[in-house]
């Protein structure tokens, strides 16, 4: 379990909200259907190597928007710690023009991913397509704070600009921790977590956020909440871990 530290900080009040879009296929094809099916059904296929013995992971970042270094360090090991790619894991930046679509709706996260995706599957090789953008999510309410949304089964956008934001308020954690927490959860949920695409092998979905770990703690709850002076620090840099019952889920399907 993951040890809460108490901090004494200027005081913040705002829960990291991380969404979750289950949508359906898209009509238009173009040979891409693999890689545009629902959110957490390719969970299988990403963790082990039946089918697919490596990965290639596409970084599209908004210029003036690249992640730290250091969050795509604590992301690949994340992912190495999880997988079976006996032929690696490749993740290559790239940067684009600004969208200029901020903030984003479902359909913004379409277009923006038509625009700027170039790999798609290919052999035995399974790409993923993840987009740091130069905006913000539509909120559905001021007190929400969206850092990243996970939709379709390889597809994922990280709110770059929200991001930087809460990291430059005091007594916020450090950038490349917000980055790497939020890149972490969201391919949680590429994995089929929680009850997206595997069926669990214990109880443990939050009864009022689907998709999301009841696990205080968990890399899967729904938010990180920074609250009355307290920051909930953990062990080995900050980033939060996957509970057991996340672990053992992953592990049912072919993961680590």
């Amino acid at each position: 379990m993951i040890r809460i530290k108490k901090i004494l900080l200027l005081f913040i009040s705002t829960a990291f909200v991380f969404s979750c879009t289950t949508e359906s296929v898209d009509r238009k094809d173009n040979g891409k259907s693999a890689n545009l099916k629902l959110t957490g059904s390719s969970g299988a296929d990403l963790i082990s190597d039946m089918e697919f013995t490596s990965m290639n992971i596409e970084i599209v970042y908004a210029d003036g928007n690249r992640p730290t270094s250091e969050a795509i360090s604590i992301f690949q090991n994340f992912l190495e710690s999880r997988v079976y790619k006996p032929d690696g894991i490749k993740i290559n930046l790239r940067s684009v023009e600004p969208s200029g679509r901020s903030p984003f709706d479902e359909d913004d996260l379409k277009a923006v991913e038509e625009e700027t995706r170039t790999l798609y599957n290919v052999g035995d090789e399974i790409a993923i397509w993840i987009y740091f953008a130069d905006g913000e999510k539509e909120e559905g309410s001021d007190d929400l704070v969206t850092l990243g949304t996970a939709f379709r089964n390889t597809s994922i956008i990280i709110y770059e600009k929200t991001i930087r934001e809460f990291a430059a308020r005091n007594g916020a954690p450090s950038r490349a921790i917000i980055e790497a927490s939020t890149l972490n959860h969201e391919f949680g949920h590429l994995f089929g977590l929680v009850d997206l695409g595997i069926e669990p092998v214990s109880d443990h979905e939050d009864p009022e956020k689907e998709g999301h770990c009841n696990t205080d703690g968990c890399l899967m709850r729904a938010s990180i909440e920074f609250r009355s002076g307290l920051v909930n620090g953990l062990d080995g840099g900050g980033v939060p871990q996957l509970d057991d019952a996340c672990i053992e889920d992953l592990q049912s399907i072919g993961g680590k």
